[in-house]
């Protein structure tokens, strides 16, 4: 099966690509890494030219504009590169009778809910930000490219959430330059404690969507997360821990930080169990074999950012 994944250069793109070059159904070539090169989210329009090109059967659309404070402050481009972009390339997959895979996100829901439970993928979503708006709208443009075209292969949207892994700092790598700059100047590190979500390794959620693919089960809305539930502050006290530093964790509420974008302060996905019944590990697990490369990465680049 000849497989592209979209934004192969980021932080899930080059997970994904690792995991499928483990799975037999790429063949002895592998998967195609799509970079800004082969579909740029800003210049969509000769993306049925690369499929051509590379005969894709499959597409795992990782690429998408993920920073959400950017996406308030121009939502019109928020929705050109998330929602226009899927659009057009589910168009042409659909119309090429081609398969297609949407990674979504966990801020489709509004994160309002107070039962304690998990978003199911039932459940109706209703995004608080232009971010979530934005990748909501990505997965109707898909939905209706596909329920319009006669030649459509399946469609699968895979929603996640607070990804973590190698590349770019993410949340633990910025925690660690926030605690160091804290420990330096003697002050507790502040860390929002009332935003909820799942910590969720790209290792463990590239595997489940390559699982998904193998097992020929991986058609409709699929939530993909480490668990269980946890706080900013939660994953923070686990990062430091982790790292030996010596740092008091002071709690502190989302409304403390001024930032463009709104997240949900219930931001959790009920996880939907993969053909193997076996859910993803917990985040915990996870962050234990991730811990030495961040580390390394950490002690490379001492001042990865503060909160």
């Amino acid at each position: 099966m000849r497989v592209a994944v979209t934004g192969a250069a980021g932080r899930l793109g080059r997970a994904l690509v690792a995991a499928l070059e483990e799975a037999p159904y790429t063949g002895p070539f592998g998967p195609i890494a799509w970079t800004r090169e082969d579909f740029d989210l800003d210049a969509p329009d000769n993306v049925a030219g690369r499929l051509e090109r590379d005969r894709i059967e499959l597409v795992i659309h990782a690429a998408a504009w993920t920073d959400v404070d950017a996406c308030a402050r121009e939502p019109e481009l928020a929705m050109a590169r998330n929602a226009g972009a899927t659009g057009v390339l589910a168009a042409a997959c659909a119309r090429g009778g081609r398969d297609l895979v949407v990674v979504s996100t966990n801020e489709v829901f509004d994160g309002r809910r107070t039962d304690g439970r998990g978003y199911t993928p039932t459940d109706e979503p209703a995004p608080a930000n232009p971010y979530g708006a934005s990748k909501l709208a990505a997965e109707r443009a898909a939905a209706a490219a596909y329920a319009d075209a006669a030649t459509a292969g399946w469609l699968s949207v895979v929603r996640t959430s607070w990804l973590f892994g190698a590349g770019k700092p993410d949340f633990p790598a910025r925690i660690l330059g926030a605690a160091r700059h804290a420990i330096e100047q003697g002050n507790p590190l502040r860390v929002v404690d009332d935003e909820w979500g799942c910590p969720t390794y790209t290792a463990d959620l590239a595997d489940a969507i390559v699982e998904l693919i193998g097992a020929g089960a991986v058609e409709g809305i699929h939530h993909l997360v480490n668990g269980p539930a946890a706080t900013r502050a939660d994953w923070a006290r686990d990062v430091v821990a982790r790292a030996g530093l010596d740092v008091p964790i002071e709690p502190i509420p989302g409304s403390s930080w001024e930032r463009a974008s709104t997240p949900p302060r219930w931001g959790v996905l009920e996880p939907t169990a993969p053909p193997s019944g076996e859910p993803l590990r917990p985040w915990p697990e996870a962050m234990a074999d991730y811990t030495p490369h961040l580390l390394r990465a950490h002690a490379e680049s001492p001042r990865v950012g503060s909160l």
